[in-house]
């Protein structure tokens, strides 16, 4: 009788280990349950950023598909409200390449490639001297340089068209080249500036002593040492500034009046039909295309170089 009473009263030898199982089994579901929970939280995540970006993506790319689908119409077909042509022809690329319209795009177009080049050489060397400067020297008001040039680069440019339109008419750069490199250089030089100073930043003050202490002068170390690992940095400022060169606009059409000097932007606006009737639509897309396509190159060959200078320099500001 005892025993019994003993055995009611403690339970049996298996029943510690059943409930401690069946414990552990009851939490190993509830981990089961919130993973799949998360993995169902993440899985929805991702695939709302799918959505966001393939949003975002058809929105930017739907005006070049636009303007690339129009580049090879017929004029007939610039008015029957289809997106694709109905009739796929290159008479537009024909008409600024060999038509009439050949002298005016091929110059704008050799105007584009001279003053964005210029521009950009001048600018990138300016910036790497001054962002040296910047990153290197102690001087006073050095944090002053890059607030001013920022703030420089915020001036709306129409509000600068009317006072350098009259100043160089006055100088005689109107409807010359320096009459747009000079502007230029006000768009490029702040962001030029502010993306190599970040950059020299990451630059270890170490290997520059050490050159100087081997008998490199200030001059020498800065030219065999710094610009060497600095060429990143250097070469995604090059790109920058010339897409902005490449693209504008609005010094393009106020600083110029004839063919000497204005760049394609510019130059598109003064594209005309075969008849007063007729819309120049088809040959100012088929040369939008053309001037697009330099600067898709550049991104599609030098994209792993623009994103590795954007990214290194962008660690310590």
């Amino acid at each position: 009788m005892s025993s019994s009473v003993q055995q009611r009263t403690t339970g049996g030898p298996d029943d510690g280990r059943t409930g401690g199982r069946a414990g552990a089994d009851q939490l190993t579901e509830q981990e089961r349950a919130g993973m799949a929970a998360q993995a169902k939280a993440k899985r929805r995540t991702t695939i709302g950023w799918w959505v966001i970006t393939l949003v975002v993506l058809v929105w930017c790319l739907f005006p070049v598909a636009s303007i690339l689908a129009t580049s090879f119409k017929t004029p007939g077909d610039l008015s029957n409200g289809q997106f694709l042509p109905s009739q796929w022809s290159t008479i537009n690329y024909e008409e600024i390449l060999v038509g009439d319209s050949r002298e005016l795009f091929l110059t704008a177009l050799w105007n584009s490639v001279g003053i964005s080049v210029i521009a950009t050489a001048i600018a990138v060397v300016l910036a790497t001297l001054c962002a040296y400067a910047i990153a290197r020297l102690d001087f006073p008001g050095k944090k002053l340089v890059l607030t001013v040039s920022l703030m420089v680069s915020m001036f709306p440019v129409i509000s600068l068209v009317t006072p350098l339109f009259n100043m160089w008419r006055t100088i005689g750069l109107y409807d010359t080249w320096p009459g747009l490199i000079i502007p230029y250089l006000s768009l490029t030089l702040p962001i030029s500036i502010w993306t190599l100073a970040a950059f020299f930043q990451q630059i270890p003050w170490e290997l520059e002593q050490a050159a100087q202490v081997d008998g490199a002068t200030p001059l020498q170390a800065f030219r065999k040492v710094i610009v060497p690992l600095a060429l990143p940095g250097v070469f995604t400022t090059a790109i920058i500034a010339f897409f902005i060169a490449w693209n504008d606009f609005v010094y393009g059409i106020s600083l110029t009046s004839t063919e000497a000097a204005r760049p394609v932007p510019a130059a598109l606006a003064f594209f005309t039909g075969a008849s007063q009737f007729e819309s120049p639509t088809g040959a100012i897309s088929a040369a939008a295309i053309i001037v697009t396509i330099p600067v898709v190159l550049l991104v599609m060959l030098f994209q792993k170089q623009i994103v590795a200078g954007l990214t290194s320099g962008a660690v310590k500001g």
